[in-house]
């Protein structure tokens, strides 16, 4: 899994939550060019994707995602409710949404399934 926030403290905290619940970290980015290399570089087959980032935002980071062979999982993530981004988020070529107050390796796990 790569963890892509721009907010280092929200990286270092989720790294940890999950890989308690079994997840396997295996980088992080802080911003969509610096996650577009990292996902390159290290093929995660899961993408744990915030919203709002500097360079490009989360949607379109999903999408040049989305063209990889194969395609990570992109599970977006944001301070704000899903709502919030309207019928984006239902048009992105992701696994599903989670609320950063949600983020969980039980919640996380059940979107991948």
């Amino acid at each position: 899994m790569l963890i892509v926030d721009d907010h280092r403290t929200f990286r270092d905290a989720a790294r940890e939550l999950l890989e308690a619940a079994g997840f396997v970290v295996v980088g992080t980015a802080g911003d969509g060019p610096q996650a577009l290399a990292e996902v390159e570089r290290l093929v995660p087959d899961v993408v744990l994707l915030d919203i709002q980032l500097p360079g490009l935002d989360g949607f379109d980071v999903a999408e040049r995602l989305a063209t990889r062979v194969p395609a990570p999982d992109v599970v977006l993530i944001s301070s704000r409710d899903a709502i919030t981004y309207g019928e984006r988020v239902g048009r992105a070529s992701i696994v599903g949404f989670l609320p950063k107050r949600e983020l969980s390796g039980a919640s996380l796990a059940g979107l991948l399934e």
